[in-house]
């Protein structure tokens, strides 16, 4: 049998009719993938059957998606470890850090078993003290937690509140091309959870233009996705995600901003040796099997957009 949590009934009904679950072929499936790692000569990589049916919920099953997501996963991890790995877990700085809240994940999911709900305050942080590269070095771990440990962002997806108080010149300076497009290729091609909506709160007038004008650059599924809320942003942000499901200081039901860091960080740190393990596994690029990925190409250096290519 398959060493993997059960689903609750209502995620366990979503799996099967949105993600082609067959949940007699999960034992099959999870063997095939594992000697599929195991063959692979660049790649050492997790094997532990929930981390591998987090990869195949989040492609649909499909174990060619599966497969081309694990390698990326690790190629990434490895290529550009200051970005997307805690490389000191005990770090002070970066413990300092996730008590700031710069990214949580709120407590309950929308509407009881629907997407994981992560609060972000994009303007929490001291750009004197903290890169976004060392922000992003903390979400990515936290990212690798929620792979193995919470179904309802593999089988549901997640939903992002952005909150823009406090958000400085200096902290949009921080985001070049380059980080985002790194961001854009970790969350398309190399993890299993997949983002269903973005809610910007507190955003300054200029931003809203900006974003009004990019997003009607963007495909019409992306569009969607993506909702403004400005300043007077309550009312329209309760419409999305009723007030139970938020933080008292978003004016919701749910507990403490306070209280909600403290849970993240007890998970987190019931999680450091599963992090600290997760540096042992990588790719050795002499010994991949065909052309290795050009992600320096890909990405570019700051200051110009090269295009990335999103399967």
């Amino acid at each position: 049998m398959p060493n993997i949590r059960p689903l609750p009934k209502a995620l366990q009904k979503v799996a099967c009719e949105e993600l082609n679950e067959l949940p007699e072929r999960i034992e099959q499936d999870l063997k095939d993938l594992r000697e599929w790692i195991q063959k692979q000569p660049h790649l050492r990589a997790r094997t532990e059957d929930q981390f591998l049916i987090s990869f195949l919920r989040g492609c649909k099953h499909s174990m060619e998606k599966a497969k081309s997501k694990i390698d990326n996963y690790y190629t990434l991890r490895t290529k550009y470890p200051d970005f997307y790995t805690i490389q000191n877990i005990d770090d002070p700085k970066m413990i300092e850090l996730f008590d700031l809240g710069v990214g949580v994940n709120l407590p309950t999911p929308l509407n009881e078993t629907g997407p994981r709900l992560m609060y972000i305050r994009t303007g929490s942080y001291s750009t004197d003290k903290f890169t976004f590269a060392d922000v992003m070095c903390l979400a990515n771990g936290t990212q690798e937690i929620t792979i193995i440990n919470d179904d309802y962002s593999v089988v549901n997806g997640y939903v992002q509140i952005l909150d823009m108080a406090n958000y400085t010149t200096a902290h949009m300076m921080q985001i070049t091309p380059t980080v985002i497009k790194k961001m854009s290729a970790y969350a398309e091609d190399a993890t299993p959870t997949r983002l269903k909506a973005v809610h910007f709160i507190n955003a300054p007038a200029a931003l809203d233009k900006l974003f009004n004008i990019s997003k009607s650059l963007m495909p019409p599924k992306q569009q969607q996705r993506l909702h403004m809320h400005g300043i007077n942003w309550q009312s329209t942000l309760f419409e999305h995600i009723p007030q139970k499901y938020l933080p008292n200081e978003l004016g919701g039901e749910n507990g403490s901003l306070e209280e909600i860091i403290q849970h993240n960080r007890k998970i987190f740190q019931e999680y450091r040796d599963f992090l600290i393990e997760g540096l042992k596994y990588g790719v050795d690029e002499k010994l991949r099997i065909g052309p290795v990925p050009d992600y320096d190409q890909i990405f570019g250096v700051d200051g110009s957009f090269r295009k990335l290519q999103v399967d």
